[in-house]
């Protein structure tokens, strides 16, 4: 009779425990390419002047972004969610956006070249929540999420005039935010595709290098903001 009762106690146990242990988590790996644009924005602040001599120049100008996304290099983004059993999902993604001034936009500010060109990087912490069985079937999920983190972006500037020094690398410049709204659909049990709208919203303070021996840096600040339609490919395991 003690030996059924504890082995009747020892089921009870070990099924609460079964009950209890978390579910199984995903992790899903994520890839795109997109058509992403830029909206317009003020640029203010100085730049050196690009003669190489003389004062600063005070710029406050509305900027006429181009993205140019499918130039080299290309417009794409990755992102890595931790899927929970209840669908709210956690991870980190990145994007290699584009913002390139307008023809009109440098010479007026006397520059061959005012870009984000290898890059208007971001990276973000991202909080997801999908909605699977929503249209009826668990092959198309629905899905929203948002992010925030930082801008890297790779800045290239370079006086109208040209053989003088050049502004040419990565600077951390402002915090970033995303915003995206998807649908995906699961062909496999691990691979699906996904289409998504996402937009991204970044505070940039760039610094421009002296174009010539004696001059200080310059300093603009700029706000970014880019749309994108996404497609692209997840693997989940």
């Amino acid at each position: 009779m003690l030996k059924s009762i504890a082995t009747a106690s020892k089921a009870a146990i070990a099924a609460l425990f079964v009950s209890a242990a978390p579910a199984a988590a995903e992790i899903e790996l994520s890839f795109y390419l997109g058509a992403q644009s830029v909206q317009k924005s003020n640029l203010s602040g100085t730049i050196p002047n690009p003669a190489g001599v003389g004062a600063p120049v005070a710029v406050n100008r509305r900027m006429d972004w181009e993205a140019n996304p499918f130039d080299m290099p290309v417009y794409w983004g990755a992102r890595g969610t931790y899927w929970l059993q209840s669908n709210w999902g956690f991870g980190l993604e990145y994007t290699h956006a584009k913002a390139y001034a307008s023809n009109a936009d440098k010479a007026a500010l006397g520059l061959g070249k005012f870009e984000l060109s290898d890059g208007h990087n971001l990276l973000t912490l991202n909080a997801m929540k999908r909605f699977p069985g929503l249209f009826g079937t668990d092959k198309v999920t629905p899905y929203a999420g948002a992010g925030i983190g930082v801008a890297f972006p790779h800045v290239d500037v370079q006086s109208a005039t040209g053989g003088l020094a050049r502004t040419f690398g990565y600077e951390i410049t402002g915090p970033a935010v995303r915003g995206i709204i998807g649908l995906n659909y699961r062909f496999t049990e691990r691979w699906s595709l996904f289409s998504e709208y996402q937009i991204t919203y970044s505070e940039n303070d760039i610094t421009v290098d002296p174009f010539a021996a004696g001059q200080a840096p310059g300093k603009v600040s700029t706000d970014i903001t880019t749309h994108a339609v996404n497609v692209g490919v997840s693997y989940s395991f």
